[in-house]
């Protein structure tokens, strides 16, 4: 049974907004290759509606087939999967199928089919490539419209992320650098000072 719920499109940013190591998907309309990349460079940039900006270097695989699909999808994957992340981020998948080589699963994205992953992930935004900028024609970032997205009622619920050392294994990583990945720890709530 899935953990993943909805989220309501106006808390879609928050998915994204602490920084995590991201898995970009993708996916060729006619010959139905998939893709799975992994990127430590993606950020909210609107609200309403929902965009993001991710970086895919121009020479990548992912790069192409975002490009003729037109959609791609945002997947957060658990600091249990630390391994497989860092080997999809370590490998093309212009002449192996990452999916079949990691037995990585995959569910259809709800409007536009992009496979998502949520036995690894967290949560996942499924995004349409929005119109070619001067910066993408450029430079490696992509935009895209937020259609749909999905987290793990288990860490992410009432709008936002929930992490506690009970839930550990779902924390989302965070990239360093070679190899090496730190999860969130020590969460706390601030509280509003009284104005003078």
């Amino acid at each position: 049974m899935s953990h993943f719920r909805p989220v309501a499109l106006q808390h879609a940013s928050r998915l994204l907004n602490h920084g995590p190591t991201i898995l970009i998907t993708s996916q060729h309309p006619q010959t139905q290759r998939r893709n799975v990349m992994a990127a430590a460079w993606s950020t909210p940039v609107e609200f309403t509606p929902p965009r993001v900006a991710i970086v895919v270097d121009k020479s990548a695989w992912s790069r192409e087939l975002i490009e003729t699909s037109g959609a791609f999808g945002i997947c957060v994957p658990a600091a249990a999967y630390a391994d497989l992340t860092y080997a999809v981020g370590n490998t093309t998948g212009r002449e192996r199928d990452k999916f079949s080589e990691y037995r990585i699963q995959a569910i259809n994205g709800p409007e536009l089919g992009v496979p998502l992953l949520e036995e690894s992930c967290v949560a996942w935004l499924e995004c349409r490539l929005l119109p070619a900028t001067e910066a993408q024609q450029n430079y490696d970032t992509l935009f895209g419209e937020v259609v749909a997205a999905a987290a793990d009622s288990r860490v992410f619920y009432d709008g936002r992320w929930h992490f506690s050392a009970e839930n550990r294994a779902l924390h989302t990583l965070h990239h360093l650098g070679g190899g090496e990945f730190v999860t969130v720890a020590n969460g706390f709530s601030a509280t509003l000072p009284e104005a003078h």
